[in-house]
C-alpha cells in the first residue's frame, strides 16, 4: 500500500493526516468549508484515500489552516510515493467545470515547481480568501517535491474556476502515480532516481 500519515503541530496549527494512493476513505474537517469540499473533490477525482483533521487559528483567518494542510498533504505524498518505482510518472488533464475549462499537468520528478496561471475573478467564495488556492498548491508542490502546471484556459465563475483546479490536479496527480507494470518497477528515469 502506498500510503502515509502524518501528524504536525505549530502555534498556528495541529493536523493529522492519512493519505492511501489506492483509495480509500475520504473524511476531511479542516474548520474550513470550502477547503473541505475542495479536498474531497481533488481526493475523489484523484481516486485516493484522505483523512484530515485540522484545527488551526481560523479566527485569525484561513491562510495558516490552507498553507499548512498543503505543506501536510504534499509531505504525505512524496511519503507514499517513496522511491517512486514504476510510477508513470507524468500526468496531465484538460478539465470543464461548466464555462471553465483547466489544464493541469503534472511530474513527479523530484523538483518543485508550480505554474498557477489563473485569473480569479472574485476575492471571496463565502468567507473563504480566493487567493489561498495558490498558497495551498505553492505549499502542496514544495513538498511534495513535483512539479505542477495548472492553467485556465476559460471561465467566468469563481467557485467553478476553483472547483475545476482541484478536479483537475488530482485527475493528473492519479494518472502520474499510476504502476505501469510495463516498466518493471523500475524508476521513470535515465539518471535512475526521482
Amino acid at each position: 500500500m502506498r500510503s502515509a500519515e502524518i501528524k504536525r503541530t505549530t502555534r498556528e496549527t495541529d493536523i493529522d493526516l492519512k493519505l492511501s494512493l489506492e483509495g480509500g476513505e475520504v473524511d476531511i474537517d479542516t474548520g474550513c468549508g470550502f477547503l473541505d469540499h475542495m479536498l474531497e473533490l481533488f481526493a475523489k477525482h484523484g481516486r485516493m484515500g484522505l483523512t484530515v483533521r485540522c484545527k488551526g487559528d481560523t479566527y485569525v483567518d484561513y491562510h495558516h489552516t490552507v498553507e499548512d494542510v498543503g505543506i501536510v498533504l504534499g509531505d504525505a505524498f512524496d511519503k507514499a510515493l517513496g522511491q517512486k518505482r514504476g510510477i508513470s510518472r507524468y500526468g496531465s488533464v484538460l478539465l470543464p467545470m461548466d464555462e471553465a475549462l483547466i489544464l493541469a499537468s503534472a511530474d513527479i520528478s523530484g523538483r518543485e515547481y508550480l505554474n498557477f496561471d489563473v485569473r480569479i475573478p472574485n476575492a471571496h467564495v463565502g468567507t473563504f480568501d480566493t487567493e489561498l488556492v495558490e498558497e495551498f498548491w505553492i505549499s502542496f508542490v514544495r513538498h511534495a517535491r513535483i512539479t505542477l502546471h495548472i492553467k485556465q484556459l476559460e471561465g467566468k465563475n469563481t467557485h467553478h474556476i476553483i472547483e475545476g483546479i482541484f478536479k483537475a490536479a488530482g485527475r493528473a496527480l492519479c494518472k502520474a502515480v499510476f504502476e505501469d507494470k510495463t516498466l518493471g518497477g523500475e524508476i521513470p528515469s535515465t539518471k535512475g532516481l526521482l
